[in-house]
């Protein structure tokens, strides 16, 4: 079968417009978590999302619907349970790993073959259907135009809480917005990579544009474009060379963090030596 026929199947054209909808979103939000420094927050949302889906199967719903419940709730009580960056973190350890427990015993508790929840854990995008990927699209653009409402209090309050709220703003309604975008884009993007490798999607390309420039609006496109260039590319190699389509995503999403790291490294050295 040739790439242009490949291509052209129904179920790559699905996963291409899921995936082109979640890095976008996972591009933009993932540049707060970085400047925010709350990739454990992230970490952790996946995770919990795990233990809704788990209760979701249970009950014999949707895996969809417990992810919603579970990473709103968690995205939110993380937003309201901590002022400092000590408290959060505290809070974030412990609804990880509540949830964890919960999870279990759903999963224990659940008689059959729980076949839709194990593929939260590591993606389904080759298994989309029209109806995931208008799912998947309409949350992503709710988030990019939330996002760019709402962009300059998001920024300012990140960079300088204080000052932020000695202007008038809200730094715990913020947090309480951010969280919750947070929370919607993790549902999104598990669709795509599930649960074990989404944080790599939210972190790497934030992380890799934060590296090579300081613009705070340069450095959140660069996280779209490095997002989306993991992802259309991830998807090509699955499909055309083989192998788990998450595993490529995260993958080159992760070795754009490295290469941005050497080139940073190797720039610095330069400028070393020039200065002496």
């Amino acid at each position: 079968m040739s790439v242009h026929t490949l291509l052209a199947t129904p179920f790559v054209q699905h996963a291409f417009y899921a995936v082109t909808a979640v890095a976008l979103a996972a591009g933009v939000v993932g540049y707060f978590v970085v400047l925010r420094r709350q990739a454990f927050a992230a970490h952790a949302i996946g995770h919990v999302g795990f233990a809704g889906a788990a209760g979701a199967v249970l009950l014999g719903a949707s895996p969809i619907y417990g992810l919603l419940v579970f990473c709103l709730g968690a995205g939110l009580l993380i937003g309201l349970g901590g002022a400092t960056l000590d408290d959060r973190d505290a809070v974030v350890g412990v609804t990880l790993t509540a949830a964890l427990g919960l999870g279990v015993l759903f999963i224990s508790l659940y008689s059959g073959y729980a076949n839709a929840t194990y593929s939260i854990l590591f993606g389904q995008i080759l298994g989309v259907t029209w109806g995931a990927v208008g799912l998947v699209a309409a949350l992503s653009l709710g988030v990019l135009l939330v996002v760019s409402l709402t962009y300059r209090p998001l920024l300012f309050i990140s960079v300088d809480e204080r000052s932020a709220a000695s202007r008038g703003l809200s730094p715990r309604g913020l947090s309480l917005l951010f969280m919750a975008l947070l929370a919607i884009t993790t549902v999104v993007a598990i669709q795509i990579v599930g649960v074990l490798l989404v944080f790599s999607l939210l972190v790497a390309p934030a992380a890799a544009a934060e590296v090579m420039t300081s613009r705070p609006l340069g450095a959140m496109f660069l996280a779209m474009f490095i997002a989306l260039m993991s992802a259309w590319f991830g998807l090509f190699f699955g499909v055309w060379i083989g192998g788990p389509v998450s595993f490529w995503i995260t993958a080159l999403a992760s070795l754009s963090y490295l290469l941005a790291r050497v080139a940073a490294a190797v720039q610095s050295r330069r400028s070393m030596r020039v200065v002496a």
